[in-house]
C-alpha cells in the first residue's frame, strides 16, 4: 500500500471512530438535550479535523481542500480532498449509509483514493495503475451490459434540487427500460459499491469535488469509465457524473444526455 494510502487510511479509521461515537449520541437523545443538527456539526467538524491533522502531521506541505473549513493552502504539488461525513442526511437519521472519502491529487490528478464505512468497515482504497481494493481484496466493475435489471444509483445533490424535474425525467426514462433506481444520499459511497461491482452504475449531478474524486478512481481502476453526460473528463469541475462498466456506460449515457445537457 502506498504510504499516502496508509496516512489516509488511518485518518479515515480514527475519523470513523470518532463519526460513531456521535451517532450513539444521536440515538439516545431526548427532548431538552443538544439538537440533532448540533450533533450532525460536530461530528463533520470533529471528523474533519481529525483527518486534516492527520494529513498535515505527515505532511505539513501538502494542500488541503475539505467541505467543511475550506482550503488550507500551501502551493504544494499534492492536494487533498476531504468530504468528513458524505450522506450527512442518512447520518443525522440514523441510517447507516454514510462514509469518509479522502482523495490525494498531484498537479490536478486524482493518484490516491480511501473511502470507508464506519458502519461495516468497508475499506475501499486505490492508487493510480495499481488496481482497486476493498478490505484488502481486489474488486472489480460490475459485468453487465444491458439496462435491464442493471442496478443504478444516483441522487439529487442540495445544489441541483432546481433541476428536479430533469432529474425525475431521467429516473423515468431509466425506470423504462427495466433498471433498478437506488437513492440513497452518498455519492462517494455509491462509486465505492459500482466500483466493487455492488452497484452496476452511477450518475449525479450538482456534485463537489470532494464527492467525487475518490470514487471516481476507484471506479476506473477497478475497470470502470467515469465521465461527464457528454462523455467529457472534466466531472471534478462540473459536478456531472456518469460511471460504469465500458459497455453499460455507453446506453447508460443516452438516456441522461438525453434529457440533461
Amino acid at each position: 500500500m502506498h504510504p499516502f494510502v496508509n496516512i489516509a487510511v488511518k485518518a479515515a479509521r480514527h475519523a470513523g471512530r470518532a463519526i460513531m461515537r456521535y451517532q450513539e449520541k444521536l440515538d439516545t437523545l431526548s427532548i431538552g438535550e443538544k439538537s440533532p443538527l448540533d450533533l450532525v456539526t460536530a461530528a463533520d467538524l470533529r471528523a474533519e479535523e481529525i483527518i486534516i491533522e492527520t494529513l498535515h502531521t505527515a505532511y505539513p506541505d501538502h494542500d488541503i481542500i475539505a467541505e467543511e473549513s475550506g482550503h488550507h493552502e500551501r502551493k504544494a504539488e499534492y492536494t487533498w480532498l476531504i468530504d468528513p461525513i458524505d450522506g450527512t442526511f442518512n447520518f443525522s437519521h440514523g441510517f447507516p449509509y454514510f462514509c469518509i472519502s479522502i482523495a490525494c491529487l498531484h498537479k490536478g490528478k486524482v493518484e490516491h483514493a480511501v473511502i470507508f464505512n464506519p458502519n461495516n468497515d468497508d475499506l475501499f482504497t486505490a492508487t493510480r495503475g495499481n488496481g482497486a481494493k476493498k478490505n484488502d481484496q481486489r474488486i472489480r466493475i460490475s459485468s453487465r451490459i444491458k439496462l435491464e435489471g442493471a442496478l443504478i444509483a444516483s441522487g439529487l445533490a442540495a445544489s441541483a434540487r432546481d433541476k428536479r424535474e430533469l432529474f425525475e425525467a431521467v429516473q423515468s426514462s431509466l425506470s423504462e427500460s427495466s433498471c433498478i433506481l437506488r437513492h440513497s444520499g452518498a455519492a462517494a459511497l455509491d462509486l465505492a459499491y459500482t466500483a466493487s461491482g455492488q452497484l452496476d452504475g452511477f450518475w449525479e449531478m450538482g456534485l463537489k469535488p470532494w464527492d467525487i474524486a475518490a470514487g471516481a478512481l476507484l471506479v476506473k481502476e477497478a475497470g470502470g469509465i467515469v465521465s461527464e453526460f457528454n462523455g467529457g473528463e472534466h466531472y471534478l469541475q462540473s459536478g456531472k457524473i456518469l460511471a460504469a462498466n465500458p459497455k453499460l456506460i455507453k446506453p447508460l449515457a443516452q438516456k441522461v444526455n438525453r434529457i440533461i445537457v
